[in-house]
């Protein structure tokens, strides 16, 4: 039976194929093989098709006649491992936090190419910026601002910003993952003229070098309406700034946001699409506004790893309620993924070690949180399902280790990379020993 004969095989994407034993095979690798060797829950990543992703987007850019920059959003899932590929394949990357600093410069990640996000960096994340002499720092806030002022002239150190903008636009996508709209936690608003004041403010200050602007306008973006109008918004700012002030656009930076396809309901455009009417805009307005090309720079995260990861779980107990509703629990849930309880976010899934079966039954995938939330997939078809069999969750890679938790106290699951046939331990499972570790037992006096 090929996967085109059985309706419900959903897309496998990248080197996921079904092999001779009737097991879902992931980058030559038996993912049979991989649960039983490194136990469940066990996030898998398709090396192969992470480079390809990273591939296309430089591609797919290149037709830009100015230098241009893909940053990988790093938010969506980091480890020390994924920053050394990354660096090797030339990329920039972008960080939210201290941590994800941190991890840059244990893996010597290019200092020139980190970009610094975050709407509340702190002092302390702000001098580490400074100290490895990262690329950019993405300015958020006038507190910031002040801050980013005060330690550049104490120490006499330059740095080159980019001032994130909340253009007014909203994407079409889950209200919780919008952010380019008036009323959002991020950026310098444009209607009220925040952007402009911060845009002169930013300009006075002698060690901070304004090199372009910044919006991200949501996450799952499924056409490019929202992209043009925040490139002509943005552009039609940046002729009126040059003309008040000193300003000089030099990069535009669109975020990022491209979709990538979860179920079969999901029908993203291709790298090039996006790439495509994101340059030909530029040039347009660029035109239109007398402006020379700026570089454009973006920030996929999600559209790199998303579908690169999959996770294995373990069918555990099941309990059928008669006319109404089968639910079959996996040995994870909402402490690896939380997507689904957090967005409504839908997924998919096969039986790893017999993916060619009869689909004859409808489950619901419950996770084993003590939530009633805790819900993966709630309409799931299967082949009959055995206690003991492993349930692969596809497209998983982004954002299911980087939310994860330690709900109910359960230890976040191994990270295992595989390619040409080899399996690669990215990122050790928790132990209940690792949870001692920073446990502190009271003393018998109190």
């Amino acid at each position: 039976m090929s996967q085109s004969e059985n309706q419900n095989i959903p897309y496998f994407p990248g080197t996921m194929k079904i092999n001779e034993k009737n097991h879902l095979e992931i980058g030559g690798v038996d993912t049979v093989y991989l649960a039983e060797k490194y136990s469940t829950p066990l996030y898998v990543y398709d090396m192969n098709l992470i480079k390809s992703r990273l591939s296309e987007f430089k591609k797919a850019f290149s037709i830009y006649s100015k230098p241009t920059q893909v940053a990988y959003a790093s938010k969506a899932f980091s480890s020390l491992a994924l920053y050394q590929i990354l660096a090797k394949e030339g990329v920039s990357l972008d960080v939210v936090s201290g941590g994800e600093l941190h991890l840059a410069i244990k893996a010597g990640f290019p200092a020139a190419k980190i970009h610094f996000h975050g709407n509340n960096k702190s002092h302390q994340e702000l001098v580490e910026a400074l100290n490895y002499n990262i690329g950019c720092i993405v300015i958020d806030n006038f507190t910031e601002l002040d801050m980013i002022n005060q330690l550049t002239t104490l120490h006499q150190k330059n740095i080159n910003v980019l001032i994130r903008i909340t253009p007014g636009i909203e994407a079409h996508t889950h209200e919780y993952i919008t952010t380019g709209q008036e009323d959002s936690k991020f950026g310098f608003d444009l209607a009220s003229g925040q952007a402009e004041k911060a845009i002169k403010t930013a300009l006075d200050c002698a060690y901070i070098n304004v090199i372009g602007l910044h919006a991200h306008i949501g996450s799952q973006i499924f056409e490019t309406d929202g992209y043009k109008a925040v490139i002509e918004r943005l552009m039609q700012h940046a002729k009126q700034w040059k003309e008040q002030t000193d300003f000089d656009l030099k990069v535009l930076n669109v975020g990022g946001g491209f979709g990538i396809r979860y179920t079969k309901a999901d029908e993203p455009l291709s790298i090039k699409d996006y790439a495509l009417s994101i340059v030909e805009s530029v040039e347009k307005n660029s035109a239109d506004l007398h402006l020379e090309l700026p570089e454009i720079w973006v920030e996929p995260g999600r559209s790199i790893v998303g579908e690169a990861g999959t996770t294995l779980y373990t069918i555990g107990t099941e309990k059928n309620i008669p006319e109404i509703r089968r639910y079959i629990s996996v040995d994870g849930g909402m402490a690896d993924n939380i997507r689904p309880a957090l967005y409504e976010a839908e997924y998919t899934g096969v039986l790893a070690n017999k993916v060619y079966a009869q689909y004859d039954t409808t489950v619901s995938i419950a996770g084993k949180a003590c939530e009633s939330g805790d819900m993966l997939i709630w309409d799931l078809a299967l082949p009959e399902v055995e206690q003991g069999d492993y349930l692969a969750v596809l497209s998983t890679g982004a954002y299911g280790y980087s939310m994860a938790s330690n709900y109910n106290r359960l230890p976040r699951p191994a990270v295992v990379f595989v390619e040409n046939r080899q399996d690669f331990l990215a990122i050790k499972r928790e132990s209940y020993d690792d949870f001692m570790r920073l446990e502190n037992p009271i003393a018998d006096s109190i």
